[in-house]
């Protein structure tokens, strides 16, 4: 056994209208590397970077737990290994830390078995860790992707269909991360238990408005796409300085802001020309309430986990 690195991308889900079916992936990464051990240790854990005392060093960590579970999928026994994790990805923001967790250990643990299962099925895998595939998907093969539920009445039927979606290159997205956290436990208890025909037919509308809008960058479907009524009303108010930062976001040029996943960070998307000035504007309206934050300008990841 050699050692193997695994390079994941965060991701935004939702994006809008696409409410628990759609997601991206984004160029920030978190970093696992697994290393033999020979010391008699069975796991030996270290991290470094953004809240590195916060991540588990014990076999409760969710990487560990998605290496132990591929292991047990595929009948292998689990190997003594030091995991070491460079994290850059901020936890509990909306950007898919967990996926990177998550992706990062099966595709470790695959690799290291001479690679056993196909990306599909450490698609599936990592579905089934995380709960719904938003974010583990693009987390693992990059780009776009759109998940539907697979059509049950046949045997070979796979769980979830995904579909790759087309990305304009002049649709540039900004990540707003503030210093504070938002549970996706706690963005989930605000939402309603039904909805009307009327918000159902609308998001359908506008979702199929948004891929052609991310397809083609018109800046018109974009404007009108990005609206959503499942998610967004409802989670608004837990996030301070929502409105503002979307009002300065808008006036600066952005096409629209959304919540990037459950939150709190607030996802713009620009054309090339403004993303500088949206990058500003969602910054100085979060800095003047007081609130720390991280304003990135960043591309499509059109690669998904990398190993090296």
């Amino acid at each position: 056994m050699s050692t193997v690195t695994v390079k994941v991308p965060a991701t935004t889900a939702n994006i809008g209208p696409g409410f628990d079916c759609l997601g991206a992936a984004l160029t920030l990464y978190n970093q696992f590397a697994f290393s033999p051990l020979s010391d008699g240790e069975a796991l030996r854990i270290t991290v470094s970077g953004a809240e590195a005392n916060r991540v588990s060093t014990t076999a409760t960590n969710l990487v560990y737990q998605a290496f132990c579970k591929l292991c047990d999928r595929i009948n292998k026994p689990i190997p003594a290994i030091h995991l070491d994790i460079q994290m850059d990805v901020p936890l509990a923001r909306g950007l898919g830390s967990s996926a990177t967790a998550i992706v990062g250990g099966i595709v470790g643990a695959n690799v290291l078995a001479g690679s056993p299962l196909s990306p599909d099925q450490l698609a599936d895998l990592a579905t089934e860790i995380e709960g719904h595939p938003d974010n583990v998907v693009p987390a693992l093969m990059g780009g776009c992707r759109l998940a539907a539920s697979g059509y049950a009445e046949t045997e070979t039927c796979r769980p979830w269909e995904i579909c790759e979606l087309s990305w304009n290159a002049n649709v540039v997205p900004i990540v707003a991360i503030p210093d504070f956290e938002l549970s996706t436990a706690d963005a989930r208890k605000v939402l309603p238990a039904d909805y009307s025909r009327a918000d159902a037919i609308f998001n359908a509308a506008h979702l199929g408005l948004l891929l052609r809008g991310l397809e083609t960058g018109n800046a018109d479907w974009l404007r009108a796409a990005l609206q959503d009524r499942i998610h967004q009303p409802y989670r608004q108010a837990l996030i301070r300085g929502y409105d503002a930062v979307q009002k300065g976001a808008i006036a600066a040029g952005a096409y629209g802001m959304v919540i990037s996943g459950a939150g709190p960070t607030l996802l713009a998307l620009s054309d090339p020309n403004q993303a500088e000035s949206v990058r500003s504007a969602m910054e100085n309206a979060w800095i003047a309430r007081g609130i720390g934050v991280q304003v990135k300008v960043l591309t499509l990841d059109t690669q998904g986990a990398r190993i090296s």
